[in-house]
């Protein structure tokens, strides 16, 4: 059972205040280009020295392995996948297998670490506190579990978390449920968990929750935790 710790948390001064970040809304598109764009944003980030670029995305079905494996805990064969479309992408993010589909906001965070002043495990912290916010603005009042990374109600997990850092530049990021087909959650161990559930914002009570709303309040919960403004126009990748 997952276990609450504060869910605010304060963010450090040796943050460095008003960064610009750019933010980057795109379609649904398949994992595997949505993993191409990161790494052309990582290089750019790099080379340019900038601050920050955030994608904002859904995926096409895809169930996605992290360093931890997680293909043992795919519970249905590969044909019945390939009948239902259901993409399964080898990452080099952390954690175990997980789902990604159509009404899941995922947020991919391409940083320079040390630019923000936080180590990985600070990171992780507020990518979770920005995920409780949002689910806050619906009256959802998510917790933290110390052991499973993410924000869950009761036990189960609203939104996950898995990330990598190559260079000093963050790749991956968060996955937040908001209006997602469930059901190929059934299909696997989530995160090699075989005794959770796992709950979207509208299955726990948000009607009026959609991927447009819940990606402007969780942009702006975004840009308090880590004390950024966005550039002033947002770029849409279709």
């Amino acid at each position: 059972m997952p276990t609450a710790i504060s869910g605010q948390i304060e963010t450090p001064e040796k943050l460095a205040p008003h960064n610009r970040w750019t933010r980057r809304d795109l379609a649904i598109i398949p994992y595997g280009e949505a993993l191409d764009l990161q790494y052309r944003m990582a290089a750019e980030v790099r080379s340019d020295n900038k601050s920050g670029i955030v994608l904002f995305l859904e995926h096409s079905p895809v169930f996605t392995l992290g360093k931890r494996g997680g293909r043992e805990n795919l519970t249905v064969s590969d044909e019945f996948l390939d009948k239902h479309g259901v993409a399964v992408f080898q990452t080099e993010r952390g954690g175990n297998i997980t789902y990604h589909g159509p009404g899941q906001l995922v947020v991919y965070p391409i940083i320079n670490l040390k630019a923000t002043g936080l180590g990985v495990a600070d990171y992780v912290d507020r990518l979770e506190e920005i995920m409780l916010r949002t689910a806050d603005d619906w009256d959802i009042h998510a917790k933290r579990n110390t052991k499973n990374r993410g924000i869950w109600v009761g036990n189960n997990k609203l939104g996950s978390i898995g990330i990598a850092v190559k260079r000093g530049i963050t790749l991956h990021g968060l996955a937040l449920n908001v209006v997602t087909d469930l059901t190929p959650f059934g299909w696997i161990n989530p995160c090699g968990l075989s005794d959770v559930g796992i709950i979207s914002l509208a299955e726990a009570g948000a009607a009026d929750a959609t991927v447009a709303r819940v990606r402007e309040r969780l942009a702006t919960h975004m840009a308090a935790v880590f004390k950024i403004k966005w550039n002033d126009a947002v770029t849409k990748i279709e």
